[in-house]
């Protein structure tokens, strides 16, 4: 049985791999790594698998890469090993036997035989009683004989805490100040099976590995009482306790995966939505705005930023709003920000998986996605929407499809409008002057001074309906990117090309 290590501040996010990983993860690791870089201390990610029944073999590798792709980096963990390893809990089942057996000898804890029908029974009837539910502690003090003469006996026992009648219901939270929780019933905390349950695992674990806070969601205040006696029975130091606000719903339910699509952090990957945003965005759920130098609020910020002035007494202890709109803004502000060579190459996993472009793109292509990035950039808010703005750009010009909403917005005098921007574009030098906003060769300059004066002023059709027919035929959609650098990009050839097409299928 190991001392803590040091004096520096040991944290830990302990997710269990029941499935996919929930945004609650992710948000934890926020906080508590977020203190550890700012204090000079460790982040340890414990894979908590003692749940067999429920245990998914895929998810902790879920939880390595969705971590892993938040920024969310730990010092120790079962992928990158540590002075207290091994970091799963079911490889770890050796060390919960002797701290079981203490307890034992000290009187703390006792073995219970009872069935889970005699256990269901004595429930009901409680309810039905209106008594508070708990174990009513038939095995306490009895041999295995002595209990088998009873009715409801189980062949193999369960360990069970001896909960105290001075057991302390108050304790010190670095969010919430004092707090005071139920008193707790006597808690299995060996199974039948030789696994511990989460509230042996986790105080035997947390002093194993040296933590010294345990920041994890509200849901746990009620344990803590029943983690302190155990701390206190084994004669250990417990850590300081730091229970973060539950996320919600619009609805102030508690975020489930069974019920929200965003309570799995797979699908903002999925989604399109930026690591660094993400981020952004779980941290102001519980914690305040910097105040700018002008006074405002500062809402976009890095988590360095976060970390140097992180303090736990400004953590709001009130459940937030999982509020999309929120984070849509965010990505939005975040996506802007990013440099066009990076936000292209971030584009090009969704591009390859919707068959834009293959996984091995020509240094032409990545080329033209640079330009192509460059217009839309502003226009996007997930890195999804990228597809249909993209796509037009990488296809054939016999094969450009016109939506059904572009479509319908085409006036009759459409197939003029082609014929005029035709003509008009087909004078257009096809060179390239290289100067930026040049009008002579094929620029978006010259390209918008050619079509602004054989549509608008030839034809007298105001700026707002003249381009629509032609943003239609080079892109297929209703809203494109802009549409004379489009042009400049696709080059005068394919530019004509479309421009013929469509007028041939409304002739």
């Amino acid at each position: 049985m190991t001392e803590n290590p040091s004096s520096a501040p040991r944290l830990r996010v302990a997710p269990s791999p029941t499935g996919d990983p929930h945004v609650g993860t992710a948000y934890m690791s926020l906080f508590n790594l977020a203190f550890a870089r700012q204090q000079g201390g460790s982040f340890v990610l414990r894979i908590e698998d003692t749940d067999r029944a429920r245990f998914r073999e895929d998810s902790e590798a879920q939880v390595f890469e969705t971590l892993h792709w938040l920024g969310l980096q730990w010092d120790e963990g079962p992928d990158v090993g540590g002075p207290f390893a091994p970091y799963r809990q079911s490889e770890r089942l050796d060390t919960y036997r002797p701290y079981v057996e203490r307890l034992l000898a000290d009187g703390r804890a006792y073995h219970c035989w009872c069935s889970t029908e005699r256990l269901t029974e004595m429930r009901e009837m409680q309810q039905k009683l209106k008594q508070p539910t708990g174990y009513d502690r038939l095995c306490h003090g009895k041999t295995r004989e002595e209990r088998a003469e009873l009715p409801g006996f189980n062949e193999t026992p369960v360990v069970r805490m001896l909960i105290p009648d001075d057991v302390e219901l108050s304790f010190d939270d670095l969010i919430r100040g004092r707090v005071s929780a139920p008193r707790p019933d006597d808690q299995v905390i060996l199974k039948g099976d030789g696994f511990p349950t989460y509230h042996l695992a986790v105080v035997v674990d947390d002093h194993e590995m040296g933590i010294t806070h345990v920041v994890r969601g509200e849901e746990w205040i009620s344990s803590t009482p029943k983690h302190i006696q155990l701390y206190k029975d084994l004669g250990l130091e417990p850590p300081a306790f730091a229970h973060m606000p539950l996320l919600r719903n619009a609805d102030k339910s508690k975020i489930s995966k069974r019920k929200n699509p965003a309570a799995r952090l797979t699908w903002f990957k999925e989604q399109g939505y930026l690591p660094e945003a993400l981020v952004n965005f779980l941290a102001l759920l519980a914690y305040p705005p910097k105040e700018g130098a002008d006074g405002e609020d500062v809402e976009v910020f890095t988590f360095d930023d976060f970390s140097k002035d992180f303090d736990w007494r400004k953590v709001n202890p009130v459940g937030p709003i999982f509020d999309l709109k929120k984070l849509d803004w965010l990505n939005g502000v975040h996506v802007r920000g990013l440099d066009v060579g990076e936000l292209a190459s971030r584009l090009l996993p969704f591009l390859e998986a919707d068959g834009v472009l293959d996984d091995n793109p020509s240094l032409g292509q990545l080329a033209r996605l640079r330009k192509v990035t460059e217009l839309i950039q502003t226009r996007m808010v997930l890195l999804t929407e990228a597809t249909a703005l993209v796509r037009p750009f990488f296809v054939g010009d016999d094969e450009i499809e016109v939506a059904e909403d572009a479509r319908a917005q085409l006036k009759d005098d459409s197939g003029a409008v082609l014929a005029a921007a035709t003509r008009a574009l087909e004078d257009v030098d096809d060179t390239r002057s290289g100067v930026l906003g040049s009008e002579t060769g094929w620029t978006a300059a010259a390209i918008e001074a050619a079509l602004r004066a054989a549509i608008v002023e030839d034809m007298g059709i105001k700026p707002k309906f003249a381009f629509g027919p032609l943003r239609t035929a080079v892109s297929g959609q209703r809203i494109s990117p802009p549409l004379f650098e489009s042009m400049e990009i696709l080059g005068k050839t394919s530019t004509l090309a479309r421009l013929h097409r469509l007028a041939d299928q409304l002739a």
